[in-house]
């Protein structure tokens, strides 16, 4: 199955819909041939980062489509989809078009949340 996109006037995604692979034109096939109008762009479920992953989780070579799989909300810039800024300090990876904090989170094994008053990694203490 095909995974597509609609993208209104400013490029926000507002739907995803499936289609099945026989359908050679997504695009032509929902906004004409079921009258669903708008603009639709293909987006892979299987796609994360700009890297297409298999059935097990891991990369796989196949074609990555859009660089990440399209969400409600998302941005298309006629190259990737990219989710909502998620803090105004964070900045948008053109490479992966996802985004990235000031400061890589910890790599420890520890449970972290993004303080953006402080741009830093605060632990998640679990309370009893």
């Amino acid at each position: 199955m095909a995974h597509w996109a609609e993208i209104d006037s400013n490029n926000i995604v507002t739907r995803v819909l499936v289609v099945d692979n026989s359908v050679t034109d997504g695009n032509k096939f929902l906004s004409e041939e079921l009258g669903l109008g708008g603009t639709w762009v293909q987006t892979s479920y299987n796609t994360r980062g700009g890297v297409h992953y298999g059935s097990d989780g891991q990369p796989d070579g196949g074609a990555q489509i859009g660089f990440n799989y399209a969400g409600i909300g998302y941005t298309w810039d006629g190259t990737g989809f990219h989710a909502p800024q998620p803090f105004p300090s964070w900045t948008l990876n053109k490479t992966t078009y996802l985004w990235e904090a000031p400061t890589p989170m910890p790599t420890d094994g520890k449970l972290y949340s993004w303080d953006e008053a402080t741009k830093s990694w605060t632990e998640v203490v679990a309370s009893a």
